[in-house]
């Protein structure tokens, strides 16, 4: 039977239910629509599409960063969570990719109408592959090393 680990509990919780893992799921819903909606465009070319895009970018960025500030809360508060290589890695891939998300939602906003660009889709492609990457890293975190996790 395997050892059974001490839990690292959350700074960022209410009622010891941490924060970040409870918020970080609509964000990430939206930025993996967005792939959806940036094929459907390039598909049909429904501005419909082009919009719902725009909208799941904004939402996915801002949401991943207000999600992101629980996070980061506990990175830096909480002395064992600062010590998992795991955590450090997790955190660096979130922000890259929620800054390759907010790059995407602003070249979106700018442009507007003007019509899809094939750089939106490979952006929204490779944020997708930056969200699981850093999931797995989340995975980890809770799985392996009990990170929020009530054990008693």
């Amino acid at each position: 039977m395997a050892e059974q680990q001490e839990s690292i509990i959350s700074r960022a919780a209410i009622a010891g239910h941490p924060l970040h893992p409870m918020m970080i799921h609509f964000p990430v819903a939206a930025l993996l629509g967005l792939v959806a909606t940036d094929f459907a465009y390039f598909w049909t070319t429904d501005p419909f599409w082009a919009r719902a895009s725009l909208w799941l970018a904004g939402v996915g960025a801002a949401g991943g960063w207000i999600a992101s500030i629980a996070g980061m809360i506990d990175l830096v508060s909480v002395k064992r969570i600062r010590q998992k290589i795991s955590a450090w890695c997790h955190a660096i891939i979130a922000v890259m990719m929620l800054s390759l998300a907010s790059l995407n939602w602003m070249l979106r906003y700018r442009h507007g109408d003007d019509g899809f660009e094939m750089w939106a889709f490979y952006l929204s492609l490779f944020t997708a592959g930056l969200i699981a990457i850093a999931a797995y890293l989340g995975g980890r975190l809770v799985y392996e090393h009990a990170v929020g996790v009530d054990v008693d």
